[in-house]
């Protein structure tokens, strides 16, 4: 961490005119999702039907060549939400939906919601048995199945618990132009909502606060994926609370390439959108070539991101026509400190509100103020304490509570559980109770545990430090991948790196080790690599093993794959023909690891 990424109250007072702006605004997005009553009406259809009075022929969504405006989109939703409802299904239901990026799944979820049944949002590059598993999870009256994505359904339905005669098929095209033609066994949902009536439901107003909207999978790197539960009253926070932050008009349009199936899309981009009754631009997958393109192309004055999206923007080569567009604000998480400066400098954008969040916590943070390298800003009750990481739990005083860790310190992120910042969690039990810390500060009092280390820098602002699960020691001292990484990536040659800790035989701990990309078209060099991270970061933290990759596997929501990585280790008979490289003990640069040097560090020939 850089001392200038303290914040002072002179910081503070600095941004105070921007934010006192905004303030009534933000005052009513508060209001809207920290309700504590359960029986409020609220949630996603609610906010369409009000964002489609407030500007009923405005942009709503926007895709390829397809311009929907609210009303359109609102009646679309209201077939489906008529139709579903004829069909006997009820609150509390859940629907499978199995759709990729494009304005079929919007509706559909947006009818669903209207009735109060739970969209189980899932995760579109899934097959075989993680699909059945995540389908049978949620217990789903029925699924709904994009046409794109039949194959992998059909692969896996004998094994799925939903009858025959449940399973709807949407054209992978402009349904409202061209229904299709159903394969079989599968009902075409396009065909049937022609007759629904179009008017808004009036179960609408009976969806409360407390009612399910979304079940969201876990990206299941580790393990089966599960499903967090994700209320209306959830989207209405982050409705109110990124919606009034960014301050949308009616003529803007926000621009996500982002899958739908995960919370940054789905709640943060689309909620702010609906919330100034903007319009909301989607892209079946992200392309770094053509997302400034699209973003012309669309005219949007706003763009959604994770943090390796932006990484992959910066890799195009530079172009007169960067800054030839009207995006002035991006909404997203994970943005790296080596890109955040480059790229707001680079395509002229003068607001990034990184957030904290997770689908299944209760705790989120915002970069409201608009500083550098933070998650920014949380009202919420929260606290970062003191954590041992050698045995992997906080540390607690002598009456058993928790200590809260100093400004600039790492520590472990808890948020309160309250009646306003309940825990809403899995559909496991034992996994929710696993999650929660009891008797924190005192008895009685309960905790979210996020698994994250963040520190303090001031003026309830938190700057994210590492994942629990990622962290490793060697030399007997922790190690810290998500502050390795960045430094590795400040090396000019390095376009990406993903750090991990490995088992040497007959050696305490786990040697650090470094997938790395280099920028495309660059050769690195070596010796000097070593020299700037033993300059840059303590001996113990330096990479022991790298590992030179063309591209790094990632999830759909741009998650590294870590677990393949570690189990193939330092192996070059596992590193599928990827150059393997070793500072060995002794020396001033890293050398190719070959075979032979594998077997000697394998028979403890070196002493590391």
């Amino acid at each position: 961490m850089s001392k200038q990424d303290l914040i002072t109250i002179k910081d503070i007072a600095r941004k105070l005119p921007e934010v006192v702006r905004k303030l009534p605004k933000m005052a009513y997005g508060l209001a809207l999702g920290s309700s504590t009553n359960p029986t409020k009406a609220g949630g996603l259809g609610w906010a369409i039907e009000k964002a489609t009075k407030a500007n009923p022929y405005g942009s709503a969504v926007l895709y390829k060549d397809t311009n929907l405006n609210y009303l359109q989109f609102n009646q679309w939703a209201n077939r489906v939400a008529h139709y579903f409802l004829a069909q006997g299904l009820k609150k509390g239901d859940v629907v499978a939906v199995f759709i990729e990026n494009r304005p079929e799944l919007l509706a559909v979820t947006t009818g669903l919601a209207k009735i109060g049944v739970i969209s189980a949002m899932v995760n579109t590059s899934q097959t075989g048995k993680v699909l059945t598993h995540s389908i049978n999870l949620v217990k789903p009256k029925m699924a709904i199945i994009g046409s794109e994505l039949v194959e992998s359904f059909s692969e896996v339905r004998a094994d799925l618990n939903i009858p025959t005669d449940r399973v709807y098929w949407l054209a992978d095209q402009d349904t409202l132009k061209d229904v299709g033609e159903a394969p079989d066994s599968f009902r075409n949902l396009a065909i049937e909502l022609q007759s629904a009536p179009s008017y808004n439901p009036p179960t609408t107003n009976n969806v409360y606060y407390s009612d399910g909207l979304y079940y969201i999978y876990t990206s299941g790197t580790t393990g089966m994926p599960k499903a967090a539960i994700f209320s209306h009253g959830r989207w209405m926070k982050a409705y109110g609370v990124f919606g009034s932050v960014m301050d949308l008009k009616k003529n803007d349009i926000m621009y996500c390439t982002l899958p739908l199936y995960h919370a940054t899309g789905m709640v943060v981009c689309w909620g702010a959108a609906i919330y100034g009754a903007s319009g909301f631009a989607i892209r079946r997958k992200f392309s770094a070539r053509e997302f400034w393109e699209d973003v012309r192309k669309f005219n949007a004055s706003a763009i959604g991101y994770v943090g390796e999206l932006c990484r992959y923007l910066m890799e195009v080569p530079v172009k007169a026509e960067d800054r030839a567009h009207r995006v002035t604000k991006m909404v997203g998480n994970g943005m790296r400190p080596n890109i955040w400066g480059p790229f707001k400098q680079r395509f002229g954008v003068d607001e990034v509100y990184e957030l904290y969040a997770s689908s299944e916590g209760n705790i989120g943070f915002n970069n409201i103020f608009n500083f550098d390298n933070t998650v920014g800003f949380s009202p919420l009750p929260y606290a970062i304490v003191k954590y041992d990481k050698e045995n992997e739990k906080p540390v607690r005083d002598a009456d058993g509570y928790m200590i809260k860790a100093a400004i600039g310190e790492p520590g472990l992120l808890v948020g309160k559980i309250t009646e306003r910042t309940p825990f809403d969690g899995y559909t496991d039990a034992a996994k929710n109770e696993a999650c929660i810390l009891h008797d924190v500060f005192e008895k009685g009092d309960r905790y979210f545990n996020t698994g994250d280390l963040v520190r303090n820098i001031g003026f309830r602002h938190a700057q994210f430090v590492d994942r629990l699960g990622d962290t490793f020691r060697w030399k007997g001292e922790n190690v810290s991948t998500t502050e390795v990484e960045n430094l590795v990536c400040s090396y000019p040659s390095i376009a990406e790196a993903v750090v991990y800790g490995v088992e040497i035989p007959n050696t305490n701990g786990r040697a650090g080790m470094a997938a790395i990309t280099p920028h495309e078209g660059i050769d690195i060099d070596y010796a000097h690599l070593l020299e700037h991270l033993r300059r840059e970061m303590p001996p113990y933290a330096v990479p022991v093993f790298l590992r030179q990759q063309q591209k790094m596997e990632t999830t759909g929501t741009f998650k590294y794959q870590k677990n393949n990585l570690k189990k193939e280790g330092f192996d070059p008979h596992q590193s599928h023909k990827e150059p393997l490289y070793v500072w060995l003990p002794g020396t001033d640069s890293y050398q190719l690891l070959t075979p032979e040097i594998w077997e000697n560090i394998s028979n403890s020939a070196y002493r590391f």
